[in-house]
């Protein structure tokens, strides 16, 4: 029986995907399989795995699947999921790397609790120009029953570390939950529908992926394109959660994360995207993002989170000084 299956979308990371994949022949946890999804990247990032894994007793647990053309990592990794055999399935991107226990501390966790919906631990923040690294932290909450208390304390303070969890094949199949196909704020689509919907979860209170900060990825590299694709996924985000029912019992939640990751995020995006950005292009964006929560002022999360209150009044009333402020701090 296969336990996990880790996707791996490929596209020009020859460089880097020799070390993430020793990792994964590292793993401690024996029953695995490894997807790595070709998406036709311009170098020999496949070939690079293939002579890394040959003659190693793991070599049969890597299979290769090929799309046909380039689909963009969101897409690619839902193209492998009907292809996992796992009990569970995990996404790691192949310019990062695991601990050798990712795996197995995680599965261990969420068997012991029942088989939960969801496994997770946290992140390590690595820096290639020699930063000291931190750990990027997951909320926790107890491993057991996601009860209404827990799931809206996660929806309100998660960022997106969508590869720090594992996931039940059966929960993503049964709740149909994929990735969105804009490229953008896509992990943050997937995480937060798993939240909206999952009934169990088990949580590890240790970093165990390694997430690399290297330039030229598609995290650093500007976009002028980004913030109207995260407003498009986040309007997606929204309907999934009236659509499956959760938005009545959690329309607090949701309002907040709409108003901090589409709203202020998408002002972030354009600045940092811009050479020149235009201070009036940031009332067009706030008046599309709000127009689909207007009474978010009046949002108890957003009354209690200073920072995001004050940057968002910065960006309407001094956005010169906001573009100075995003610049400085991004």
């Amino acid at each position: 029986m296969i336990k996990v299956s880790v996707i791996l979308p490929v596209y020009g990371v020859s460089e880097y995907i020799e070390k993430c994949t020793r990792s994964l022949l590292a793993q401690s946890l024996e029953e695995m399989e490894f997807l790595f999804v070709d998406d036709h990247g311009p170098d020999d990032s496949i070939e690079v795995v293939r002579r890394t894994i040959a003659g190693h007793p793991r070599e049969a647990q890597f299979r290769f699947l090929d799309p046909g053309k380039n689909l963009g990592p969101g897409l690619a990794r839902n193209y492998a999921i009907p292809h996992a055999q796992g009990t569970y399935v995990a996404f790691v991107d192949s310019d990062d790397w695991v601990e050798p226990d990712m795996f197995e501390t995680l599965y261990r966790q969420a068997e012991s609790h029942g088989m939960t919906d969801l496994s997770y631990g946290h992140a390590f923040k690595d820096f290639e120009d020699g930063k000291p690294s931190s750990v990027l932290r997951n909320p926790l909450v107890p491993s057991g029953c996601l009860t209404h208390e827990h799931r809206a304390h996660f929806l309100v303070n998660y960022v997106s570390y969508f590869w720090t969890f594992i996931y039940k094949k059966e929960f993503l199949c049964r709740e149909e939950i994929c990735f969105p196909e804009e490229r953008w704020s896509e992990d943050s689509y997937f995480v937060s529908c798993c939240l909206l919907t999952a009934q169990s979860i088990a949580s590890v209170d240790k970093p165990l992926y390694h997430y690399i900060v290297r330039p030229g990825s598609a995290s650093t590299t500007p976009n002028s394109t980004k913030y109207r694709q995260r407003i498009a996924v986040f309007n997606k985000l929204l309907q999934f959660a009236k659509d499956r029912h959760a938005y009545d019992d959690f329309k607090e939640e949701i309002d907040f994360m709409f108003a901090k990751k589409c709203g202020l995020m998408s002002l972030v995006d354009y600045i940092k995207d811009s050479s020149n950005p235009d201070p009036s292009q940031y009332k067009t964006i706030h008046q599309e993002v709000f127009s689909y929560i207007p009474d978010y002022q009046r949002n108890k999360y957003y009354k209690e989170n200073k920072k995001v209150r004050l940057l968002l009044w910065l960006s309407q009333h001094l956005p010169g000084l906001f573009t100075r402020v995003v610049r400085r701090f991004s």
